[in-house]
């Protein structure tokens, strides 16, 4: 056959069709259109393609002789535009030689003929009911006719719908009588039809001619022939004798219809000769005469009447035309179009309605070959046009008002009612075709009977065909294209379904990864065992992959292979691949809508939860301060009075709540006598509103005492009045008379209920406590909204910085390389290994190298416009997240630079794929804040948080000590158990600062000890823990990318990792190792150095200061030094609740100001405007204690203030501070100097914010976090030159250059000598920039808060470096 079917790489339909995968089926109908669906509109609907190319076999058909007198011009189509014919080639090739033409022809001469003919024209057997049917309602409705007649009445009746149907029946006609000929009527109505049309005679002829004709040919044609066909029994035939009776009957009808029309004109307009109707009788006459002749032959009648009746108005027709365009009637007044037009309106079922003038003359051709171009072209019209049909014909005056024919799509052809008409259509006026759409209903017609067939004829060829080539399948069309619904056929006899009652298909596009289908598979109507599904072939296709099934466990997979179509015209792999990127891309943004929306209305829920817990809330403590007022209140009534004699008393006595009353005061009564001013200063309800009566007295004219009064207006919840009275007005009075302290209270004696009153002071106290609160979370949520906005703009600017300290050797232009653009490398050699190579070649792919398109090709690099940089441009794909490159001298490789084995990597933005989480897992013996000593427990948590924060997997493992901190573990609790070295071992779970966290609790008490150093055995306790870290993660099924061991406690995971578990699990894994300390734990630190897939320590500087270190040494191809960052949200002064104000940089000044007075006022130093120093370390040797001491003096010195806050582990060293503290407190500068020898988390946020200087003099510092946190509440750091105290703080006088390399801004000052001279020269600099430059160094502590020095950086480092450990 000719549909590409090709057998791909073996491939699992199980394994390649996806469960979610969405896809289409369009249901299946068989091969036509539905039945009662006759317009294309409905046809489309249902997804059934209507226009189909076919190839048929027609050099077997029935020659007709048609003579050729004088050429004629073109002949236009009615109602499309013919294209060009379909070439010979293809015919000639299917039918076969012209020997086995002949033979077939010889050997069946009477029945052969007519049934090419019948199968070119596309009529089988079923549509002799048609014309069975016609003949008997013919019958009929010449006897409904005489009854009107007799009655006066004109007979209607109601519509009838002839249509196609799928299933084989018996026809019917809705409100005819079986007995009449509707085949007869609609001959009638098309010839006079053409009559009109063609005016006769050089003299048009109007439908008011038209009718007299119609009547007399309705008399003449059908009346006086009508017993002839009743009387032939042509419904009821008995031999073929009478079969052929009947057909000279019908063909003497048509003669005779045509006679009497041509006649009648002729004796009007005295144009047309009898020679001209005596050609056309002749040539009728044979037609029948051979139609008749080849009937005769059949061997039975069932034969004659299902195939060959519906023959006898095509060959009529054809022979008709041929004709009259010969003759032109004898006149010269019919020209070819006019013919044309009879073809198209004579006969109710033809084929040659849209031949051309040539073609009619000679069937044959020009060339004198055969006739298949006359029905190649004929064919190649009808597929382009539409195919839909509506015959319909209206005859007065016999009994028929509408009579329609129905789209006959198919060779199941039957007559159905149309149940749905109601009967009052039998009495609306007639309806009238147009003539123009009585000829284009015909032609539709014609056209879907002719395309039915063919494609029948084509599907059966083409099942013949792979049949005999022993092909199991194919699919029509041949050329499967995208956008199609095709039909793929199956000979079940060939698969290894052959014993299997059900055939389903499952299958997919594009190597199965594209909209998988599943479907049932239909017995079609083809010789042989073939079945047949409707699939709908998408865009986006270039290959259909299936395998059938019988719908449960038997399945025919072609051996394995599974089956696959080609799909011409659509996307190669290359596109699709683009086209699954973007369609996923979709995806994603449609998933993260949905999380995003998700996510607003669980936060929107728990808002409202909230918000009802919180209303409830404040209604309780309303109820509650209600009912404690209301018992003071109860207590302070059984006191109060209406007056208190010749002391006070109101007017009226009885007054209420909302009026004003007289207060009088007798002045002599008290302490007030001598005053010539008196005030009342009052409230209500022990004073519930605070001070709401303010009234001055004036002197009464009461003459029985020094009286005094005022008008009080009483509020209207008042139950009871409560005041005193003072000799000036409130915040002015000095004396006043209270009743011996107990004030003056009256009872308002006409006051409101009781429970009325309580009732609306608990709504007043609950709505004040919700506005309250209402107020406070305004706050919350705008500081937390500007923390975050503050967070987002730091990252920014971290990134750009970090995108720009490789600068030196490349950066990209744009610096931010977007996804589906294109980008230029830039790169600079000079300072580089490739230093003076003449060549530079750029090695890049995407993805940390796992890009679906691999590596690019190698590019030379050109030269740059800036002197010794080359660059290239390359195009960065749309699903890219990474770019990764390296740099090489030639073309197939020798010296790299691939930054020392890291390779270079830019992030790329925009692309519709993200780069999947690593899972990374920590196991250590410190976690901040819950178990912390020194800094690996603040790495440990604010590392993984930042890599978290990058959309990673993070764990901690963590011994669960006896002295954890559980207030900051959230929702732990014991989860299971596990036994390793005999010993059985609990883990528990909870969350610390959003972390997940396992917990280990061996039952031996190892860490039941009450610390977490400090004993002898730490090693075997440590030892132990590291071993059990291990064996949780393989017992529970953790298959974690990188094992984070940290210092000598943890390094242990190093080897037992290596040793016992890489090849039993956790083959996945990589360790890196990060040295805290180098100072503890030397030989296990040794150890893990050896076993790590990589290794860092905690600053670049560091890592050099120890390379030479024998432990190191060896190691250096994959050791780093990644500087330590802070938490931000730990060491925030925009949200610390140990200091007095919050403040940013845009407020440093004013925010450090108060704290700076908050710190003095809370160690009791002297509140004035001086520099102060802070220190905030541990006192050990490595700290450099005796250059803080000398710091101290030196500040004391320069007339600033000190303040230290730490503590020694040496009771020595502790001692030796705590008396200089004694000497400090109590000589002349004890308001300006104070040490605390302990360790205050709150007191070291306030002396941060407060201090001017914080001075980190360490003699070594492999990182240093003091520094960073001063830098972040605005501090200057005054350091010394060492690990990552240089790689932090950058002299304002010296490291300008060295900052700018790294795209920062100098921010502290520094010195390198470990001697007194060293901090003189640093500490006199800092402080005399204080006094001298305010406004300077006012601006330097805004550039040191604006800089970040949190994880931001680091986070990123140790991404890169978690990477390389997994290349």
């Amino acid at each position: 056959m000719d549909a590409i079917l090709q057998t791909q790489a073996p491939f699992s339909f199980r394994h390649h069709t996806s469960d979610n995968a969405r896809f289409s089926i369009k249901p299946f109908f068989g091969f036509f259109c539905k039945p009662t669906h006759s317009s294309r509109k409905e046809s489309l609907r249902h997804g059934i393609p209507l226009r189909i190319s076919a190839s048929a076999d027609f050099s077997k058909r029935s020659k007709r002789k048609v003579s050729r007198s004088q050429p004629r011009v073109p002949v236009p189509a009615k109602g499309f535009v013919p294209k060009a014919p379909i070439g010979r080639g293809i015919q000639k090739r299917d039918g076969g030689s012209k020997e086995e033409d002949d033979s077939s022809t010889t050997s069946n001469s009477g029945a052969s003929g007519l049934d090419n003919i019948r199968q070119e024209i596309g009529v089988d057997s079923d549509s002799s009911e048609l014309v069975k049917n016609s003949q008997e309602t013919r019958t009929h409705g010449k006897e409904n006719d005489d009854s009107n007649r007799k009655s006066g009445e004109k007979s209607t009746e109601p519509v009838a719908i002839v249509s196609q149907s799928q299933f084989k029946g018996n026809t019917s006609i809705v409100g005819l009588d079986k007995s009449k000929n509707a085949g007869a009527l609609v001959k009638i109505e098309a010839s006079t039809r053409a009559i009109v049309d063609l005016g006769l005679g050089g003299k048009n002829l109007d439908i008011v001619q038209a009718n007299p004709i119609i009547e007399k040919d309705r008399s003449i044609g059908i009346g006086e022939k009508a017993s002839e066909i009743e009387a032939t029994g042509c419904g009821s035939l008995g031999s073929i004798d009478d079969i052929g009776g009947s057909l000279e009957t019908v063909a003497a009808l048509f003669k005779t219809d045509v006679e009497t029309a041509l006649v009648k004109i002729g004796a009007e307009d005295k144009t047309v000769e009898p020679t001209s109707i005596s050609v056309v009788n002749e040539s009728i006459q044979a037609a029948d005469d051979t139609m008749i002749n080849e009937v005769r032959g059949f061997e039975n009648v069932d034969q004659v009447v299902s195939e060959k009746l519906p023959i006898v108005s095509a060959l009529r027709k054809s022979d008709l035309l041929a004709k009259l365009v010969e003759t032109g009637l004898g006149d010269e007044q019919l020209d070819t179009s006019k013919a044309y037009d009879i073809l198209g309106t004579i006969g109710s079922v033809g084929v040659d309605d849209n031949l051309s003038e040539t073609e009619a003359r000679d069937p044959k051709g020009d060339d004198g070959g055969d006739s298949d171009g006359i029905y190649s072209e004929s064919r190649e019209m009808l597929l382009n046009e539409d195919l839909t049909v509506s015959i319909e014909a209206e005859i007065q005056g016999e009994g028929l008002d509408h009579f329609e024919v129905g789209a006959v799509k198919g060779s199941d052809a039957r007559v159905e009612a149309d149940n749905t008409i109601p009967e009052k259509k039998a009495t609306a006026l007639p309806y009238v075709p147009t003539e123009q759409s009585k000829v284009e209903d015909s032609s539709a017609k014609l056209k879907l009977e002719m395309e039915a067939a063919m494609h029948k004829q084509v599907l059966e060829r083409l099942a013949q065909e792979n049949f005999y080539r022993r092909n199991k399948l194919f699919t029509y069309p041949q050329v499967v294209k995208p956008g199609q619904d095709i039909e793929l056929f199956l000979n079940r006899s060939l698969s290894d379904l052959k014993d299997e009652p059900d055939v389903m298909i499952m299958g997919a596009f594009n190597d199965w990864r594209w909209k998988s289908f599943t479907t049932k598979l239909n017995k079609t109507h083809l010789n042989g065992d073939w079945w047949s599904c409707q699939i709908h072939v998408p865009e986006q296709a270039f290959v259909i992959d299936f395998v059938f099934f019988n719908g449960k466990n038997v399945y025919d997979n072609n051996d394995r292979k599974d089956f696959h179509v080609l799909v011409e015209g659509g996307m190669d792999v290359s596109a699709f691949e683009d086209f699954l990127l973007d369609e996923k891309h979709k995806e994603l943004e449609k998933l993260a809508k949905e999380q995003a929306e998700g996510d607003r209305q669980a936060e929107e829920q728990r808002r409202i939860e909230a918000e009802k817990a919180a209303s409830e809330a404040d209604r309780a403590q309303a109820k509650v301060e209600v009912e404690k007022q209301r018992n003071n209140l109860q207590e302070l009534i059984k006191k109060a009075t209406t007056s208190a004699a010749n002391v006070w008393f109101f007017e009226p006595p009885e007054f209420n709540g909302g009026k004003s009353v007289q207060l009088f005061y007798n002045k002599s009564s008290g302490p007030l006598g001598q005053f010539n001013e008196i005030w009342i200063h009052g409230g209500h309800n022990g004073w519930q509103d605070g001070l709401s009566i303010v009234a001055k007295l004036a002197k009464s004219a009461r003459t029985d005492g020094d009286w005094w009064c005022a008008e009080v207006s009483v509020p209207v919840r008042a139950l009871v009045l409560d005041w005193v009275f003072a000799n000036g007005p409130p915040q002015k009075a000095t004396v006043y008379d209270n009743n011996k302290r107990q004030d003056f209270h009256a009872v308002v004696p006409k006051r409101i209920a009781d429970e009325l009153c309580w009732v609306e002071q608990e709504q007043l106290i609950y709505r004040k406590l919700q506005e309250e609160r209402r107020l406070r979370e305004e706050v919350v949520r705008a500081k937390a909204e500007k923390t975050a906005r503050m967070k987002a703009e730091t990252k920014e600017r971290t990134m750009k910085r970090f995108l720009l300290s490789q600068k030196h050797i490349v950066y990209t232009d744009p610096l931010e390389v977007q996804a589906g653009s294109t980008a230029t490398v830039i790169y600079n050699p000079t300072n580089t290994v490739l230093n003076g190579k003449p060549e530079i070649w750029f090695r890049c792919s995407f993805n940390r190298w796992t890009h679906k398109n691999g590596s690019l090709s190698p590019q030379k690099m050109i030269p740059a416009e800036n002197g010794s940089h080359v660059k290239t441009t390359i195009k960065v794909p749309v699903d890219a997240f990474m770019m990764d490159f390296v740099f090489s001298e030639k073309e197939d490789g020798g010296i790299f630079d691939n930054k020392d084995g890291m390779d270079y990597h830019i992030p790329v933005y925009g692309g519709i794929a993200k780069e999947p989480p690593l899972h990374i897992v920590h196991i250590a013996v410190e976690m901040a804040p819950i178990a912390k000593v020194g800094g690996l427990g603040d790495v440990v948590t604010s590392l993984s948080r930042a890599i978290q924060d990058l959309n990673h997997h993070v764990d901690v493992i963590l011994p669960k000590y006896d002295c954890l901190n559980l207030t900051n573990v959230k929702d732990l609790h014991y989860q299971r158990s596990y036994s390793w070295g005999g010993t059985e071992i609990k883990v528990w779970f909870g969350k610390v600062e959003g972390l997940p966290v396992y917990f280990l609790e061996p039952a031996n008490g190892f860490f039941g000890t009450g610390c977490i150093y400090g004993r002898s055995d730490d090693a075997q306790r440590f030892g132990f823990f590291s071993h059990a870290a291990l064996e949780f993660l393989h017992q529970n099924g953790f298959h974690p990318d990188i094992i984070h061991c940290h210092d000598w406690s943890s390094a242990p995971v190093a080897w037992l990792f290596k040793d016992h578990y890489l090849q039993y699990g956790l083959s996945k894994a990589r360790v890196v190792f990060t040295i805290h300390n180098l100072e503890f734990g030397a030989q296990f630190i040794g150890k893990a150095m050896a076993y790590a897939d990589k290794a860092t320590t905690v600053s670049p500087t560091y890592s050099k200061e120890i390379v030479g270190n024998p432990l190191v040494a060896p190691h250096l191809g994959k050791f780093y030094g990644i500087q330590n960052g802070i938490d931000p949200d730990i060491w925030d002064p925009y949200n610390d609740k140990f200091i007095p104000v919050s403040y940013t940089s845009e407020n440093v000044i004013e925010g450090k100001q108060a704290a700076k007075k908050a710190l003095q006022q809370r160690l009791g130093i002297k509140t004035a405007d001086l520099p102060l120093v802070g220190i905030v370390s541990r006192l050990t040797h490595q700290k450099g204690i005796h250059l803080i001491k000398h710091a101290i003096g030196r500040t004391l010195e320069r007339n600033g203030q000190v303040v230290l806050l730490g503590s020694a582990p040496d009771p020595r060293i502790q001692t030796d501070f705590l008396n200089l503290k004694n000497e400090l407190h109590s000589a002349d500068n004890h308001d300006r100097a104070r040490l605390i020898l302990t360790y205050d988390e709150p007191l070291s946020h306030l002396i941060y914010a407060g201090a001017d200087f914080i001075v980190v003099p360490s003699i070594f510092e492999p990182c240093g976090l003091t520094q960073l946190v001063a830098m972040r509440y605005g501090s200057i750091p005054v350091v010394r030159k060492t690990g990552g105290l240089y790689d932090t703080v950058f002299d304002v006088d010296h490291d300008k250059e060295r900052a700018q390399a790294l795209g920062l801004e100098t921010n502290g000052f520094s010195f390198e000598g470990a001697d007194a001279g060293g901090v003189d020269y640093a500490l006199n600099r800092a402080i005399s920039a204080w006094y001298d430059g305010r406004d300077w160094f006012n601006s330097l502590c805004k550039r040191v808060m604006e800089q970040d020095w949190s994880w931001n950086r680091p986070a990123l480092d140790y991404l890169e470096l978690y990477y390389a450990a997994r290349k």
